[in-house]
């Protein structure tokens, strides 16, 4: 069953300043008040499913039950297809700790050269979960396609985003304008089918 998320303080479920700021950008200018998990010192909650939308919902249940607030958690990652999806769920993991996505990209891109790879497609899931504190949840999944490129290019973005060329640009998600780069992000693309649904 559908509802409606009213305008008011919403917890972003995640210890990312990347996607704290992406949130916000998205949440913001519709009269929320985004405070991350992060910024409310909350414990990261161990990801022990297989898929998104399992992982964000872990991470939504343990923000919603710890502050009693709406919870918004976002879980994301790259899927190479030579690779047959990985590193998915995985993604955070080939980073290691504490994060490194250079040696991230380097594995991913040392693994396409290890097979050969020609085919260097690749897409951005998201999955955004909202948690109310009565337990009500409702999920969206977004995607974004590219292709990877090497060596990594730009400043811009977090993750990922050096190596990724999204379908029709010439250029990588690190290299594009933020404000560009939201309007076409698989967070985007998951946060209009959740703006269609509760706001």
């Amino acid at each position: 069953m559908s509802r409606k998320l009213q305008p008011g303080r919403l917890v972003a479920a995640t210890h990312n300043k990347g996607k704290v700021v992406e949130l916000k950008d998205l949440f913001e200018p519709l009269g929320f008040e985004v405070v991350s998990a992060g910024d409310l010192d909350l414990d990261e909650p161990e990801e022990t499913e297989f898929t998104f939308t399992g992982n964000a919902l872990i991470k939504a249940r343990a923000a919603a039950k710890a502050t009693g607030a709406p919870a918004l958690s976002d879980d994301s990652g790259i899927a190479v297809t030579a690779l047959g999806g990985m590193p998915g769920v995985n993604t955070a993991d080939w980073a290691g700790y504490p994060r490194d996505f250079y040696k991230a990209m380097q594995k991913v891109e040392t693994a396409l050269q290890d097979i050969k790879a020609e085919d260097r497609s690749a897409k951005f899931v998201c999955c955004l979960a909202v948690v109310w504190p009565d337990g009500h949840e409702m999920t969206f999944e977004g995607e974004s396609h590219g292709t990877l490129t090497w060596p990594p290019r730009g400043k811009m973005g977090f993750g990922f985003d050096p190596v990724f060329v999204p379908v029709g640009r010439t250029i990588t998600f690190a290299e594009l304008d933020p404000a560009e780069k939201h309007a076409m992000s698989h967070r985007a693309d998951a946060f209009k089918k959740l703006q269609a649904a509760l706001l």
